[in-house]
């Protein structure tokens, strides 16, 4: 099982990546002053008519495309699943307790690489 501990080691070790403020978990790096989230809080809704709440046990991560997307989803569905909120945008919602760290380590890399701004990206080629 991995928890946002293990999410946060492993995410604050790419290049510019940096813990976004605020009350949600959310991880990014800034791209032209904005900042681009790579993994952060899933809001579940837990009662129909009040507001989605953050979940310990889910987390949204981006990925390179949709293609990418169906392809995790379906090669995993334990592992990756969707929402009808994530239709068209390219991230999966991940079940924290069904993946290991290798599977997050490799999906945070996807999520940084399909953020990060190019100057990152050869900063990141640079120290490999």
């Amino acid at each position: 099982m991995v928890t946002h501990d293990d999410i946060r080691r492993i995410a604050l070790t790419l290049p510019g990546a940096v813990e976004e403020g605020g009350a949600q978990f959310a991880i990014g790096v800034p791209v032209k002053g904005k900042m681009k989230g790579f993994v952060w809080a899933w809001l579940e809704r837990v009662h129909p008519k009040k507001a989605r709440v953050p979940s310990d046990a889910v987390v949204a991560v981006r990925v390179s495309d949709l293609a990418e997307k169906d392809l995790l989803i379906n090669a995993e569905p334990s592992k990756y699943f969707t929402e009808p909120h994530y239709n068209g945008y390219p991230a999966v919602l991940v079940r924290l307790a069904e993946v290991s760290a290798d599977d997050m380590d490799a999906l945070l890399r996807t999520g940084w690489h399909a953020v990060a701004s190019p100057p990152a990206q050869k900063k990141r080629k640079a120290t490999r």
